[in-house]
């Protein structure tokens, strides 16, 4: 048997291995040299070690073309648009991680749509038609910035973004296409995360496209006749008055705001100025002898007088 001494010994040994172990992990945790991360905006499947990227990940001692490669790999679905990514880069080892940022819903709808912007007024004017299968594949690219946990109820979601920019769904109006979703019409494509187009399906909605152009186009000229009569016949009133006339009259505020200008905007070249405002550019200056015969018939109106007496 151990004496009590020994034993003591021991267990102070065993002590002193585990303080000293302790010691070892701090000290390295103190000298190990943290992790740095470079952010940038690149365009998708194009990233190039120049400026801003190339730079910045020089002085970090990694592989530049390396992580060049692999951004254009992860970025590629993204051809077109620029895309955020953070560059992770352990210092000690060199090794690093890409993290791949997506632009936004409302960015890759437009890109799928083959449009540079939403409609101005979406409850009257559709700019564009697009597919589920289109819907799908953006639920898919921003599935880790969504709020369903479904495909489903994202696909859902990114519909509802297109309600808001005057884009069709499956040739109707979001809100439709969403109970149809939910009526499960569509389930067999969202279950097998069908993504692509045929060359007919891109054909017809480049079709549909410029039909809705056209239409949107043919309602313009409408709401520009009627918005003129309006203002026409409300001549001399209030433009408050006038502006909601126009208004009562589902006339687009772009339109309103083109054809009734807020006092010291310029008005529409040609338009007719209102008493005491300068005249229109465009608008023909009076001629000199006009703007002297004022005064003139003003100085005979005594001389008139003078004669009476």
């Amino acid at each position: 048997m151990l004496s009590k001494s020994s034993g003591e010994r021991q267990k102070k040994r065993k002590r002193q291995s585990k303080v000293y172990k302790q010691n070892l992990i701090s000290e390295h945790k103190i000298t190990k040299m943290p992790s740095q991360t470079i952010e940038s905006l690149v365009p998708g499947g194009k990233a190039t070690a120049a400026p801003p990227l190339g730079p910045a990940l020089g002085p970090l001692g990694v592989n530049i073309g390396q992580v060049v490669a692999d951004i254009n790999k992860k970025t590629s679905v993204f051809n077109g648009m620029q895309v955020p990514v953070k560059v992770i880069v352990d210092m000690d080892t060199k090794q690093f991680e890409i993290d791949i940022g997506t632009p936004p819903a409302s960015s890759l709808v437009l890109k799928e749509a083959g449009i540079e912007k939403g409609s101005g007024n979406p409850k009257t004017d559709k700019v564009a038609d697009v597919l589920i299968e289109q819907i799908i594949k953006v639920a898919k690219m921003k599935e880790n910035n969504l709020l369903g946990k479904t495909l489903k109820e994202k696909v859902k979601e990114i519909i509802g973004t297109c309600n808001s920019m005057g884009i069709l769904v499956e040739g109707k109006p979001a809100v439709e296409t969403i109970k149809e979703v939910n009526e499960g019409k569509f389930d067999k494509e969202i279950k097998e995360e069908k993504t692509e187009l045929t060359a007919e399906e891109k054909a017809k909605l480049e079709e549909e496209k410029k039909k809705l152009a056209e239409e949107m186009e043919k309602r313009r000229v409408e709401f520009e006749k009627t918005a003129k009569e309006i203002i026409e016949s409300m001549a001399g009133k209030e433009r408050g008055e006038i502006k909601a006339k126009l208004s009562e009259a589902n006339i687009p505020d772009a339109i309103i705001k083109e054809l009734l200008p807020v006092e010291g905007e310029a008005a529409a070249p040609g338009a007719e100025a209102k008493p005491g405002e300068a005249p229109a550019q465009g608008a023909e200056k009076p001629a000199e002898g006009e703007k002297e015969a004022a005064p003139e018939a003003k100085k005979e109106e005594p001389k008139a007088k003078e004669k009476k007496k």
